[in-house]
C-alpha cells in the first residue's frame, strides 16, 4: 500500500474510532438521565393504593431503558457526522446541548402526562396552533416552570459531569492508536454495529416501534415507558399522517383492512363497491311522517368530567341548579357510561362536528371548503338557522373562518359578548361563561317561531388556571365525600369552576323548561374531555372513568330507553339528537341512536370509541388491534361474571373497521 493511501486510511480509521467512542461516551449519561426521569415520573404520579407486580414494574423499567438506549444511540449515530472531527471543547458543548434537549423533552413529557394522562401526542403542537400567549400563561400559572428548569439544569449538569469523567477514564481520542490499523478497523466495525443495534433497540427482532410501548395490562404503567424524545417522534409521525389526505387507505391499513369493502363487510354493511359503502355510511331510517322540527341547543362544556357527578349531594354540591334537572326521566336522559372522542377541546370539536378521527383536519385548506356531512351544514340544509356561541375567542384554531364555511350562519365569541356586555372582563381564554347564558336567553326570546334554531355552545371557564369572577361565592364541600384521587393541588379550585359552569347550565335548562319554548326545544350537553385534577385512573377498578364525560338530553316527553348505563361515546350523540329534532340528511353513521333499543348488529353494539385508537365495552378497554392491552374495568354494578372479562376479538375487529371507515371517508372525500 502506498504511504499516502496508508496515511489517509489511518486518519479515517482513527477519526471513525474516535467518533464512535465519543458517541458511546455521550450515550451513557443520556440513558442514565432519561431513566432517572422515568423513575421519578413513576414515583411522582404513583396513585395512592395502586399495586402492581414486581414483574410488571421491572418490565416497564427494562422496556423504558431500551427506548432510552434507542433514542440516545440515534443521537450518537447522527452526530457521527461531526464527532470524529471537532475539538474536545466543541464536543463538550455538543454533549451539553443534547443532554439539555433530551432532559427537557422528558420533563415536558412528565408534565404533559400529568395534564392529559398520556405521553406527548399530537395535541402538543397546540402550543403554536392555539392562542400561544394564553397557552404560555396557563403553563406559567399551572406548572412549576422554575423548578422544572432548575431540575433540567441539574440533570444536564450531572450528565455533563459524567460525560467528562468517562472522557478522562476512557480517553476516546487516543484509545488503541498504538494498535495495528487492522485491529482498529475491526474494533471500529464492532463498535459501529453496536451503536446501530442500540439504535434499533434489539439484536434479533424488529426494531422497537410504537406497539412495543405496551408491556403490561396496566395502561398507567405502559404510559411510563416512552421518554420525551420518542413520544415527540411518534406525535410528529401521527401529525404528519393527519395532514396528508392523499392516500385514502392509510387509516384502513393501519387498522388491518386492505379496502373499505373489507371493513364494511366486518360491520355487516353493503360492500359491493366503494360507492355502496359511502352510501351506507350516510343512510338513515326514514323519520316518522309529521315529525316536528325542534330547536336544538347543544353545549360542549369545557372539562366537564363524569366523576364528580358520582358524589353529588347536598354536602358535596358540584352541580348547583343542574342537579334537580336530572331527576325527572321524562324530561332528562342522562347517559352515565359515556366517553369523549379525544383528550383535547379542538380535536373533540372536530370529531363531533365532522365525524373524523383525523385531527387537526380543518386548520388548512380542508377547513376552507364545505364538508358535505358537517353537522351544522346538515342541520342548516334542513331549514335551521345555525349559531356557534363561545365564551372563548373564535380566532383560536381559525374557528371564526372555519365554522362560517362549515354551516354556521353566525359565530359569536368573547369579543362579541364583550361588545354586547361592556362589563364583561376579557381574561386569558375569554369572558366568563355567564355572559354566554345571558346572550342565549336574549337570543332565544328573539328567535322567530317559524325558524328552528340550532346553537352549538362551547364554554371555557372550567379550564386552568381555574379562575372565577370576583362576585362568585364558592360552595363549601365535605371533601370526605370525594371518593376519587386527591393528589392534584388544583382539585379544590377545579371543583369550584366545575360547579360554576354546571350551575349556569342548570339555570339555563330550568329557564327553558319553564318558558314558552319548552315543548319545541331540546337541550343537550356533554364534556369535551376529562380533566387532569381528578386523577390518574391507574387502578383497574377506576380505569373506565379515564375518558368519561356526562351526556344529557333535556326535553318534553322523552323516552330514554334502555341504553343510559351502556357504554357509549361522542360518536353516538348526533345519531341520537338529529332524529329527535326531525332532521335527516347526509350525516355520517359514526355511532348509534341511544334512544332506541339496541339491535343485534355490529353498528348498534354498545361500545365506545376513543379516536386516538382505543375502545371500551362492558367488560373493559383496550387499544385497537392490541390484545395485550386489554384491561378489565367496568362501572360498579356492571361488572361481568367471573371468566367473562377478556379480550373480544370480534369487538376489536368491528371497532377497527369502524375507525378505518371513518378515516377512509374523510381521506377519500376530501383529498385534493
Amino acid at each position: 500500500m502506498k504511504p499516502a493511501i496508508a496515511r489517509t486510511l489511518t486518519t479515517l480509521v482513527h477519526g471513525l474510532l474516535r467518533g464512535l467512542f465519543r458517541a458511546w461516551v455521550l450515550v451513557v449519561p443520556l440513558v442514565l438521565a432519561l431513566s432517572l426521569i422515568r423513575l421519578g415520573q413513576l414515583a411522582y404520579f404513583w396513585p395512592t393504593g395502586f399495586h402492581v407486580s414486581t414483574t410488571d414494574l421491572a418490565s416497564v423499567v427494562v422496556q423504558g431503558f431500551r427506548f432510552d438506549l434507542k433514542v440516545s444511540a440515534v443521537a450518537g449515530f447522527l452526530l457521527l457526522l461531526v464527532l470524529p472531527w471537532v475539538s474536545g471543547k466543541v464536543q463538550g458543548r455538543i454533549a451539553t446541548g443534547v443532554a439539555f434537549l433530551y432532559v427537557m423533552l422528558s420533563l415536558v413529557n412528565l408534565h404533559y402526562f400529568g395534564f392529559y394522562k398520556t405521553p406527548i401526542d399530537s395535541l402538543v403542537f397546540g402550543v403554536v396552533e392555539d392562542d400561544t400567549s394564553a397557552v404560555l400563561q396557563t403553563i406559567w400559572h399551572d406548572f412549576p416552570v422554575i423548578w422544572t428548569l432548575l431540575l433540567a439544569l441539574a440533570l444536564t449538569a450531572g450528565s455533563v459531569w459524567l460525560h467528562r469523567v468517562l472522557l478522562r477514564r476512557l480517553r476516546p481520542d487516543t484509545v488503541l492508536q498504538s494498535r495495528h490499523i487492522a485491529i482498529q478497523l475491526a474494533l471500529a466495525i464492532v463498535v459501529f454495529f453496536a451503536l446501530v443495534f442500540a439504535g434499533k433497540g434489539t439484536l434479533r427482532e424488529m426494531a422497537l416501534q410504537r406497539q412495543h410501548l405496551t408491556v403490561t395490562t396496566s395502561p398507567f404503567l405502559n404510559d411510563m415507558v416512552p421518554n420525551g424524545p420518542i413520544a415527540l417522534k411518534y406525535a410528529w409521525d401521527s401529525r404528519g399522517q393527519s395532514q396528508n389526505l392523499q392516500n385514502p387507505l392509510v387509516g384502513l391499513k393501519a387498522m388491518g383492512f386492505n379496502s373499505p369493502l373489507a371493513a364494511a363487510e366486518a360491520l355487516g354493511l353493503p360492500h359491493g363497491s366503494e360507492a355502496e359503502v359511502k352510501a351506507a355510511l350516510t343512510a338513515h331510517e326514514p323519520l316518522p311522517p309529521g315529525t316536528p322540527k325542534k330547536n336544538l341547543i347543544f353545549f360542549l362544556m369545557e372539562s366537564w368530567s363524569a366523576e364528580p357527578l358520582l358524589y353529588q349531594s347536598s354536602q358535596f354540591d358540584v352541580l348547583g341548579r343542574l342537579a334537580p334537572t336530572l331527576m325527572d326521566p321524562t324530561k332528562a336522559c342522562h347517559f352515565s357510561n359515556f366517553d369523549s372522542a379525544q383528550p383535547g377541546t379542538h380535536p373533540t370539536l372536530e370529531a363531533i362536528l365532522f365525524s373524523t378521527p383525523i385531527t387537526p383536519l380543518t386548520m388548512g385548506d380542508v377547513g376552507r371548503k364545505p364538508i358535505p356531512w358537517s353537522i351544522p351544514k346538515v342541520i342548516k340544509d334542513a331549514g335551521y338557522q345555525t349559531l356557534f356561541v363561545t365564551s372563548a375567542r373564535s380566532g383560536w384554531r381559525d374557528l371564526n373562518r372555519v365554522l362560517a364555511v362549515q354551516g354556521f350562519d353566525e359565530v359569536v365569541d368573547a369579543n362579541n359578548l364583550k361588545e354586547s356586555y361592556p362589563d364583561a372582563t376579557l381574561g386569558i381564554w375569554g369572558v366568563w361563561d355567564s355572559y354566554v347564558f345571558k346572550y342565549l336567553d336574549k337570543r332565544l326570546a328573539a328567535q322567530p317561531k317559524d325558524k328552528p334554531l340550532f346553537v352549538f355552545v362551547l364554554t371555557s371557564t372550567n379550564h386552568p388556571p381555574y379562575d372565577l369572577p370576583a362576585d362568585y361565592h364558592r360552595v363549601p364541600r365535605d371533601m370526605s365525600l370525594w371518593k376519587g384521587e386527591t393528589s392534584s393541588d388544583t382539585l379544590l379550585l377545579n371543583l369550584d369552576t366545575y360547579h360554576y359552569a354546571a350551575d349556569l347550565l342548570g339555570g339555563f335548562v330550568q329557564s327553558v323548561q319553564s318558558g314558552p319554548l319548552k315543548s319545541n326545544t331540546i337541550v343537550a350537553a356533554t364534556g369535551d374531555h376529562n380533566v387532569r385534577s381528578f386523577g390518574m385512573y391507574a387502578e383497574p377498578a377506576r380505569r373506565y372513568l379515564q375518558r368519561q364525560v356526562p351526556f344529557v338530553i333535556w326535553g318534553e316527553g322523552l323516552q330514554c330507553g334502555p341504553q343510559q348505563a351502556l357504554p357509549a361515546s361522542h360518536r353516538d350523540m348526533f345519531n341520537t339528537l338529529l332524529p329527535l329534532i326531525g332532521v335527516n340528511g347526509p350525516y355520517v353513521n359514526a355511532g348509534r341512536n341511544l334512544l332506541r333499543t339496541p339491535q343485534a348488529t355490529p353498528m348498534d353494539a354498545p361500545r365506545t370509541l376513543f379516536f386516538q385508537g382505543e375502545s371500551r365495552n362492558a367488560q373493559g378497554q383496550w387499544q385497537l388491534g392490541n390484545k395485550a392491552s386489554f384491561a378489565c374495568s367496568s362501572p360498579p354494578g356492571a361488572q361481568p361474571a367471573a371468566g367473562e372479562c377478556q379480550f373480544n376479538a370480534s369487538d376489536d375487529q368491528q371497532e377497527r373497521a369502524r375507525f378505518g371507515l371513518l378515516d377512509w371517508n374523510v381521506r377519500s372525500s376530501l383529498k385534493k
